[in-house]
């Protein structure tokens, strides 16, 4: 188990490092209604994570059973597979990064923010975590990971469990860090969302870029 969780790490870590949702987070925070709809949020985002790397992971372990021992082809084409289609999202994320002087470029959503309730808060969580196609990438290394190791239904369990609590660390932490908090975390959240938005695409394209040459690494490796 603790060589599966070894492998999954990177791509927990890279389902944590979005900066899309951890603004709209902060956003969520510096709301009317931070309260509510930050909850909201969250469960929304963690609800996405088990999901998404759950459907991976059951149907990784009906792949046909292979010697351990030997080569491993049928992963390894998924892991290929999976780390080019990472390595095209980089790209796109490295092309929308703003010009020198020119203010970055949010979701025209975010402007609601301030408007929604708990129930458009988790929806919106939901969707950036089990929809978003980086997020769903990466949930599909990391099912196929877990499901071709073999474990047994309890220790699935706790490493999908170590999976989510990673992935969904960047918007756990400032949203219960509110709630304990609120108004010595105004100030530090505000500029952090700032720097996130005008830095979000080169974030997102060099932790692709990462990402994907790891998972590329392993799908040679399964040869």
């Amino acid at each position: 188990m603790g060589a599966v969780i070894g492998e999954i790490l990177p791509l927990a870590v890279g389902v944590a490092i979005s900066p899309v949702p951890i603004i709209a987070a902060i956003l969520m925070l510096l709301s009317p209604k931070a309260r509510v709809t930050s909850i909201g949020f969250l469960l929304g985002w963690i609800v996405g994570i088990v999901a998404a790397v759950t459907v991976f992971t059951l149907l990784s372990a009906v792949l046909p059973e292979e010697d351990p021992d030997a080569s491993r082809p049928i992963r390894g084409v998924i892991q290929l597979i999976l780390g080019l289609l990472l390595l095209v999202l980089a790209v796109g994320q490295w092309r929308k990064r703003p010009k020198a002087g020119q203010p970055a470029v949010l979701p025209s959503w975010m402007k609601a923010i301030d408007t929604m309730s708990f129930g458009t808060a988790l929806g919106l969580g939901l969707l950036l975590s089990a929809v978003n196609p980086k997020n769903l990438l990466l949930a599909a290394g990391a099912g196929v990971d877990i499901g071709s190791a073999s474990l047994d239904a309890g220790s699935t369990i706790l490493v999908i469990s170590v999976f989510t609590l990673i992935g969904a660390s960047t918007v756990l932490v400032p949203v219960i860090g509110y709630l304990v908090a609120a108004a010595r975390l105004r100030a530090p959240l505000d500029a952090l969302r700032g720097w996130l938005a005008a830095e979000n695409a080169v974030i997102m394209a060099v932790l692709l870029l990462v990402i994907g040459v790891s998972m590329i690494g392993k799908g040679i490796g399964s040869f």
